[in-house]
C-alpha cells in the first residue's frame, strides 16, 4: 500500500488534531472528502466509472460475457475481480510491488460480494447449467492517495449501476438443440439493481480516536484500521481489521457504530449523484477519462 515518511513532529501534530476532531485538512474525525463520480467513460465496457476522492483516483470497467454456470449454482452467474496497480499510481507499486496488494483487493471484494442478497445473480442466468453471464469487475488504481477501499468501492458500485447487459432470447432448434440470440437493441437491456450492494468503509485509530476517509499522512499515524461493508440500510455485512496494530472491544463498537452511521449518508450521496447522472441521458456532458 502506498505510503509516506513523516517526522515525530509531524506525526504528534496529526494525532493531536484528531484528539480535538479537527484535522490537518480542516475536517472532523467523520468527514468525508469531496469525491468526485463519473460514469459511463470507457466506450469498450458493459459499464464504467470514475471516482476522485482527495489524491485517490480509481477507474472501474465491467464487461458482461456469456460463460457456463458454476457446478454448485447452475442457475446463477457470477462475478470475476481483477485488480490492477499502476506503477504510476506510486513507485511502491513497481515491479511486482502492486500484485500483493492487487489480489489483497480483489480477494477483499470478493468476500463483500459473496453476501447473500447484494447482486441478484439468479437473473444474470440465461440457461440453467448451461448459460449465464460472467461480470468481469476490473479495477485500475491510476493513483493513490489513502483510502483506496473504500474509493474502490464506490467505483464499483457505480460502474455496476451503469451496466447495461444485452437482452437474451432462448431459441429451441431442431434435435433438442437451442440457439441463443442477443438483442442488438441498445436500449433492450438489463440492469442490475444495487440497492443492496454495499460501501466499504474504513475506519483508522489515531490516538484514542478513529476518523474516517485517512489521508496517506494520516494513515502513516494510524496503527490499526477497522474495514466495514455497509448497506444503504445500515446493515454490516463484512469486517477485516488491517494493520499491526490491536483494537479493543470498546474501540471496535464505536467504529462499528460511526461505519453504520457514516456508511448509510453515503451511499445516499452517491445514489443522488447516480440518478442525476441516469436523467441527463445523452445530454450529459462527458468529462471522460482523460477530462
Amino acid at each position: 500500500m502506498a505510503s509516506v515518511v513523516l517526522s515525530e513532529a509531524e506525526k504528534l501534530y496529526i494525532v493531536h488534531g484528531v484528539q480535538e476532531d479537527l484535522r490537518v485538512d480542516g475536517r472532523g474525525c467523520e468527514d468525508y472528502r469531496c469525491a468526485e463520480v463519473e460514469t459511463d467513460i470507457v466506450s469498450n465496457t458493459s459499464g464504467s466509472a470514475r471516482v476522485k476522492l482527495g489524491h485517490t483516483d480509481i477507474l472501474v470497467g465491467v464487461k458482461a460475457e456469456m460463460g457456463t454456470p458454476k457446478l454448485e449454482k447452475p442457475d446463477e452467474g457470477y462475478l470475476e475481480f481483477f485488480v490492477d496497480c499502476s506503477a504510476n499510481a506510486t513507485p511502491e507499486f513497481e515491479g511486482r510491488g502492486g500484485e500483493e496488494l492487487g489480489t489483497e483487493i480483489a480477494n477483499t471484494f470478493y468476500r463483500v460480494f459473496s453476501s447473500e442478497n447484494c447482486i441478484d445473480l439468479k437473473s444474470l442466468c440465461i440457461n440453467p447449467r448451461e448459460h449465464c453471464w460472467v461480470l468481469y469487475v476490473d479495477v485500475l488504481l491510476l493513483e493513490c492517495g489513502g483510502n483506496l477501499f473504500d474509493a474502490i468501492s464506490l467505483a464499483v458500485k457505480a460502474a455496476l449501476f451503469n451496466t447495461k447487459i444485452p437482452k437474451v432470447r432462448v431459441l429451441e432448434i431442431e434435435e433438442g438443440s437451442k440457439e441463443i440470440e442477443l438483442s442488438d437493441d441498445p436500449y433492450d437491456c438489463i440492469r442490475l439493481s444495487v440497492d443492496e450492494v454495499p460501501c466499504i468503509i474504513t475506519l483508522s485509530k489515531i490516538g484514542y480516536r478513529h476518523v474516517v476517509d485517512a489521508t496517506l499522512e494520516e494513515e502513516a499515524c494510524s496503527l490499526a484500521s477497522l474495514l466495514i461493508s455497509v448497506t444503504s440500510k445500515g446493515a454490516l455485512t463484512c469486517m477485516k481489521k488491517v494493520g499491526k496494530g490491536s483494537l479493543d472491544p470498546e474501540s471496535i463498537f464505536e467504529m462499528m457504530e460511526t461505519g453504520r452511521r457514516v456508511g448509510k449518508s453515503l451511499h445516499t450521496s452517491l445514489q443522488k449523484v447516480l440518478d442525476e447522472e441516469e436523467s441527463l441521458g445523452t445530454t450529459r456532458q462527458k468529462v471522460g477519462f482523460l477530462g
